[in-house]
């Protein structure tokens, strides 16, 4: 008997608008095409996308526009090494700072992620991964635990890295793993650019997402907990 797999199409299109900001995204977890409800003007964008942050492969479809080039550069990052297309377009209020644009995509991010995932079940669970950027190295874990929680390290020093403040990029990490209900541990070992501090905690993050998400052979329909449900 062959074993079933699942093949659901694991990808999510959402819509998130506030005072503060307004954001559009589409993600599928697997690379590919994008769900068929992805608002017109983000299809539009990805096709006629030529910025900093996006790519496009047989496999994959990157175009991130956040406002934020180095936010962009890490989400780019982020999608390109966890094997997701995703495509991001956020208008928000960065005549007062950043805050409220890097929170919110980063919110937006994990909701669309958690949408994607679905139900956990026939999946790793776990993943981690270290990455290296020239001098520097960092670790993730990763648990698809349907519990949000963070401890992020990455030690940067300076004040901000191009338009991006330092202190919102671990707290990207962290909107990112609310919104999502995952658990995250990412710690930057060694580095002395915060440049590079900062990339490889995203990529190395990254990896350790796609390792969570992978399916498992011979788990189909299996929840990967010993409670029997990854739910609340």
């Amino acid at each position: 008997m062959v074993a079933k797999t699942d093949q659901r199409v694991r990808s999510a299109a959402i819509a998130r608008d506030t005072n503060e900001t307004k954001i559009v995204l589409a993600i599928n977890l697997d690379g590919g095409e994008f769900p068929t409800d992805t608002d017109a003007k983000l299809v539009n964008g990805v096709n006629g996308g030529d910025g900093h942050a996006s790519q496009a492969s047989k496999s994959q479809t990157i175009a991130i526009n956040s406002g934020i080039g180095f936010l962009d550069h890490m989400l780019h990052a982020l999608a390109k090494h966890a094997g997701w297309s995703l495509a991001l377009n956020c208008k928000g209020d960065l005549h007062i700072d950043d805050h409220h644009t890097a929170e919110d995509v980063c919110l937006a991010l994990g909701t669309a992620f958690k949408d994607a995932l679905g139900v956990p079940a026939g999946l790793a669970r776990f993943g981690s991964a270290y990455a290296p950027l020239d001098e520097a190295l960092s670790r993730a874990v990763v648990d698809l635990s349907n519990r949000p929680f963070s401890v992020i390290d990455l030690g940067l020093k300076r004040e901000k890295i191009g338009d991006l403040s330092c202190e919102m990029i671990p707290h990207c990490m962290q909107s990112f793993a609310q919104a999502a209900r995952v658990t995250m541990h990412v710690d930057c070992l060694r580095g002395d650019n915060d440049h590079h501090r900062a990339e490889s905690a995203f990529k190395a993050l990254a990896v350790a997402i796609r390792q969570a998400t992978s399916r498992v052979a011979g788990r189909e329909g299996e929840i990967p907990s010993t409670k029997g449900t990854l739910s609340t």
